[in-house]
């Protein structure tokens, strides 16, 4: 039982840490025709 509880807590501490992804706005490659109209001529 008590080991169930040190990986409950391991998880509930390590779950913060998996989040990934970019903080901020989104920005459009340099060179890139984004947003382009649809549909493109």
């Amino acid at each position: 039982m008590r080991r169930l509880i040190v990986v409950l807590t391991i998880l509930a501490l390590a779950a913060p840490l998996a989040a990934c992804g970019k903080r901020g706005d989104l920005e459009a490659p340099q060179g890139s025709t984004y947003p382009r109209q649809y549909p493109s001529r």
